[in-house]
């Protein structure tokens, strides 16, 4: 038993280090009216640049979007699953689910399927409850984790956090994180050879998704 348990702990382990080598940056940022979400448009296959428009980012709801780094198929399925529960969520009780909800949505697809999906995602969105931004991130093991600042998975991160740790600041204006956001992922696919191409933008806040 002890023998398997170690196996299993060293596959998670390999499939981290695979995920987290993902060519691809998807960055959250907390500002004052709401969250800005972007990513780059890079897919690839190894060493192959397979796209330059690939759709990393996703409009959930009407008041939450996600970010996806990692196996595109997978990552594809739980983005449709989460739509799909998330509209289910709306007609049963008459209003748009929380951002919390569609993020505990995803811990448990990905959970369930542990090491199964190889996908990392940012879920990030307008809370009409707490009148707020929020941000949490789910790892391919189904951790579930709020982040009350900024967020960034994918193998271009480093250089992104890098570029968030010294500029970002609270109660930043959404027209100044949304600069912010830019130049990381900029630093991203100026260092960063998984990372590439156009930026796929969107701001959250009290009226709602809107992408750039």
């Amino acid at each position: 038993m002890m023998e398997n348990n170690n196996k299993l702990n060293q596959l998670d382990q390999e499939q981290i280090e695979k995920i987290l080598q993902t060519g691809t940056t998807t960055v959250g940022i907390i500002v004052k009216d709401g969250v800005i979400i972007g990513t780059d448009s890079q897919a690839t296959g190894g060493t192959f640049v397979a796209s330059k428009q690939a759709q990393k980012l996703f409009e959930i709801n009407s008041y939450t979007a996600a970010t996806i780094a990692g196996g595109v198929a997978d990552c594809q399925y739980v983005v449709n699953q989460l739509r799909a529960l998330s509209r289910l969520k709306e007609v049963e009780e008459g209003k748009v689910p929380e951002p919390k909800y569609v993020a505990s949505i995803c811990r448990n697809i990905l959970f369930s399927g542990r090491s199964y999906f190889i996908a990392m995602m940012i879920v990030g969105g307008y809370s009409l409850r707490e009148k707020t931004g929020k941000l949490f991130g789910i790892d391919l093991l189904g951790t579930l984790y709020e982040e009350n600042e900024y967020l960034s998975f994918g193998s271009g991160s480093p250089f992104s956090l890098g570029v968030l740790e010294s500029e970002w600041k609270a109660n930043l204006p959404k027209a100044k994180g949304i600069d912010l956001l830019k130049t990381a992922i900029s630093s991203s696919r100026e260092r960063d050879a998984g990372s590439g191409y156009e930026l796929q933008i969107c701001t959250i806040d009290k009226n709602g998704f809107k992408q750039l």
